[in-house]
């Protein structure tokens, strides 16, 4: 029997999961890097969250291992080319929480176009505007998708039950159009977005990818949405943008930097500066973290590992 460790914290249901495809699981959520790195050869199988980075050190060490299991979409946090080197699958689970990202997409997008978090703290400061919070309908619009992988699949599709022109450019990937989404080049999407969604994965090419010069080819005031990783969209940037007209509002879900008690200075104005705005709307990195996702990434992830093992033992 294969023997898997579990070094962040998931849903219950893992456990019974794992049994069920013959898989010995020692859930240690609380133990620390050295921790694992002391008893990772120990394991044939490893199953992690956002917080464990897996590098050559670890890679060294972990000798016997045949998978590593990510609950979530991505693996940024990975070194693909030294666990591929040494053997090892890399499984991540992107199916299992789209839908909560593509809702919490749609979520923010209608409170921005309703102005809801703005009325709200309005009316509990005893302001009652109604012309000043005045909203716009999604009917018509058209939105714009960097990534069309899982999430920018089911954001496309909710998108276009509310009446959107959806377009997405995605670099890797053609001939996806169907009637849900039609595929374009990014000079198409800065020429007719009016709302901007980012659903690509953080690599050395996307890292700081949307930045001012991006932004500003933008023909139209857009809103923009970011449910990915924080890294790819400069605040900076961001902040000077909205401060100019060229971005009516922004969504973030994710921030370049989530320690947000402990930011460096520059980080640290600009994050004052944009809590202040009314254009912005935060939420603390859980698009992808709802109820019915925690259970639905440990599903995911047993299949996937389940066709795994069969397959490395075949």
């Amino acid at each position: 029997m294969m023997k898997c460790l579990i070094v962040d914290n998931m849903h219950e249901s893992i456990l019974p999961m794992l049994q069920e495809i013959n898989l010995d699981a020692d859930y240690r959520p609380e133990i620390t890097r050295k921790g694992v790195l002391e008893i990772i050869k120990q394991y044939q199988g490893l199953i992690i969250r956002s917080k464990t980075v897996v590098d050559q050190e670890f890679i060294d060490q972990a000798v016997n291992l045949k998978f590593i299991a990510r609950a979530g979409a991505g693996i940024d946090k990975l070194d693909i080319q030294a666990i591929e080197k040494a053997g090892i699958g890399v499984l991540n689970a992107p199916e299992g929480n789209r839908n909560a990202v593509a809702e919490h997409v749609m979520g923010m997008v209608l409170s921005m176009a309703n102005n809801l978090n703005k009325s709200d703290k309005e009316i509990r400061a005893g302001i009652w505007d109604r012309e000043g919070n005045r909203g716009w309908e999604l009917l018509g619009k058209t939105v714009g998708l960097l990534g069309y992988g899982f999430m920018g699949m089911e954001v496309a599709r909710k998108m276009k039950l509310m009446g959107c022109n959806v377009l997405a450019y995605d670099k890797y990937k053609s001939s996806f159009s169907d009637e849900n989404v039609q595929e374009v080049s990014m000079s198409e999407i800065y020429s007719e977005a009016d709302i901007f969604s980012i659903h690509v994965p953080l690599t050395s090419e996307t890292k700081g990818l949307v930045n001012a010069d991006y932004l500003t080819r933008f023909k139209k005031p857009i809103y923009v949405v970011n449910t990915a990783r924080g890294e790819i969209l400069v605040l900076h940037d961001l902040l000077q943008l909205l401060k100019n007209g060229n971005i009516q509002g922004a969504a973030l879900d994710v921030l370049e930097n989530e320690k947000i008690i402990h930011l460096p200075e520059n980080q640290r104005i600009t994050f004052e500066k944009l809590i202040k705005s009314e254009k912005i709307l935060f939420s603390p990195h859980v698009a992808g973290w709802t109820f019915e996702s925690y259970i639905g990434i440990n599903e995911t992830l047993k299949k996937k590992i389940q066709k795994y093992i069969a397959a490395i033992n075949s």
